[in-house]
Formats: structure tokens, C-alpha cells, sequence
């Protein structure tokens, strides 16, 4: 099966799936800080085609959400993909386990937002996503205290590692984890979600 794109033997690559519902500078602030502080060759946006957890009726065309994030993941390090839906793959650890199978030799981390992590535990097979790669989580607004309390930092906070050891993290045998903090940017899907829908043709404030 084509996926795409092709990685080599000793690249370090981060995983960073969602729905992207839409994609706004929010996402690029977390690909780019993953790419920056661990030191990864490229960032593949893997972009779902429903998430398990959220209604469809919610969810973009996965066209359209693809046409975002690419219109967001900037350069050559960024890597747009519809790999999941290529593989008819609903869950996380099933596409993590079949790149590993086609890419022996390459350094994988998944990549996530602290919203992400706080509701993590509720994901199919979130233990075993933190047995396969190791994973790097990006600081976001309101949630990033709260996220460090979640199920999923309680479980595994003895392999969690200092942010200053960040870039050691690609090629770490998992469990391994780190939480990076940084710079916050606020944009968020679900707010540009409900802006979108309160101006609906019609509402006066659009005009016409």
C-alpha cells in the first residue's frame, strides 16, 4: 500500500494525529515545538478520519480538514497525511503498530496537545500506545495544569523525563514520556467551531 511518503532508517519522526476540526495555529504551535525541542527530522500530521470519541455529524469533510492542516504545517519537516484513513485505521495504536512494522529503524514519538492527554485514558489501547513509542506532550492553555494530574500522567509519572533531556527522547525504549512547556497559543478547534456556526449565512453580522 502507498502511504505517501517515505522515512529512512535512523530519522526521528513525530506522530501527531487528530481530528483537526479545523486545523489552526494552535496545532502548528505544538508540531513546531515538538520539531524544535526534540530535535525530529519531520512531523507527519496524521489526520483521522473520524475520531472514535466525537460525533460525526461534528466532522468535516476529511478533504476539507486536510486542506487545513496543510495550510498550516509549513515546510518540508511538515508531512500532511490521510494515512489512516488509507489503512481504514479508527485507533492510534493500530497505525503506530503498522508504521513501525513498515519502517524498522525509524525513531518514532507521538506527539499530542496537554488536551489531549488529559482525556488520553479514554483512548483504545492508551497503555499499550505508551509501551510502543515514546511520547511528548505540548503545554496548552487552561488545561496544561490539570492534564498533569490526568490518569494517564498518574499511571506512568516514574517515566516521564525532565524537558531539559527533551531531545533524548526519540529512540528511548518506551514507556518514556516528556511535557514540554512553552510559549501558549489560544486558538483552539472548538471555539472556531462555534464561530463558525454563529455566523451562518443569515446572522446579520456577516452582512447581506
Amino acid at each position: 500500500m502507498r502511504l505517501g511518503f517515505h522515512l529512512a532508517p535512523g530519522q526521528r519522526v513525530g506522530l501527531y494525529g487528530g481530528s483537526f476540526n479545523p486545523a489552526h495555529e494552535g496545532h502548528a504551535h505544538v508540531a513546531e515545538t515538538a520539531r524544535r525541542r526534540l530535535n525530529l527530522d519531520r512531523v507527519i500530521w496524521l489526520v483521522s478520519p473520524q475520531n472514535p470519541l466525537k460525533a460525526r455529524h461534528a466532522t468535516a469533510d476529511l478533504a476539507e480538514r486536510m486542506a487545513g492542516a496543510r495550510s498550516f504545517a509549513h515546510g518540508r519537516d511538515m508531512i500532511v497525511s490521510d494515512l489512516e484513513s488509507r489503512l481504514g485505521s479508527a485507533y492510534t495504536i493500530d497505525t503506530v503498530r503498522t508504521l513501525k512494522q513498515r519502517f524498522p529503524g525509524v525513531d518514532f514519538v507521538w506527539i499530542m496537545g496537554a488536551d489531549s492527554l488529559a482525556s488520553f485514558h479514554r483512548w483504545r489501547g492508551w497503555v499499550q500506545i505508551m509501551g510502543e513509542v515514546p511520547v511528548a506532550v505540548v503545554s496548552r492553555p487552561w488545561i496544561s495544569l490539570r492534564s498533569r494530574f490526568a490518569p494517564a500522567a498518574r499511571r506512568f509519572a516514574r517515566f516521564r523525563i525532565p524537558s531539559i533531556a527533551a531531545a533524548t527522547l526519540p529512540g528511548r525504549t518506551p514507556p518514556a514520556w516528556v511535557f514540554l512547556r512553552g510559549p501558549l497559543n489560544f486558538q483552539s478547534s472548538t471555539a472556531l467551531r462555534e464561530r463558525r456556526t454563529r455566523l451562518q449565512p443569515g446572522d446579520p453580522r456577516k452582512g447581506g
